[in-house]
């Protein structure tokens, strides 16, 4: 799957049987539809916080390409006090989150059932690079799908 952003392959990581697409060039996340809810571990909060924002606040962001249905996603915003703008594919297939957004969802959404537990999953994919512990990236080497 190539990247909606800069167009390059994404490679897929694997971290507590969830799969994740990531950009090693932009540092965006795709999440596959479903996902975010499994590592929230409550669907309704989840999807409550992700789309109790303003809508007004997306402004004038570039609208991105789903990397699957290939249509263009929607914005969307959530709750909390510094609302992230993040993209939404129309068609459900899933999320995409530009270099920083899913991290600052999760600080403002911790508040929320689940946080703890998507900060961990942020944390092991994502550690320090003098970490010793890697995201297990899938069949070894850049998976393309």
């Amino acid at each position: 799957m190539d990247c909606p952003v800069c167009k390059e392959p994404m490679i897929v990581l694997e971290y507590e049987s969830v799969e994740v697409d990531y950009c090693l060039s932009c540092q965006g996340v795709w999440l596959d539809a479903g996902e975010i809810e499994l590592l929230f571990g409550d669907a309704a909060a989840c999807e409550q916080f992700l789309n109790s924002g303003d809508p007004s606040v997306a402004g004038a962001e570039k609208p991105r390409r789903c990397p699957i249905c290939r249509k263009k996603m929607d914005k969307a915003v959530t709750g909390g006090d510094k609302p992230v703008v993040y993209d939404r594919c129309a068609q459900g297939d899933g999320l995409w989150f530009d270099e920083g957004e899913l991290a600052a969802i999760l600080v403002h959404g911790s508040a929320m059932g689940g946080g703890e537990k998507v900060a961990a999953f942020l944390q092991g994919m994502f550690e320090d690079p003098g970490s010793t512990r890697e995201p297990e990236v899938l069949d070894d080497a850049v998976k393309q799908e």
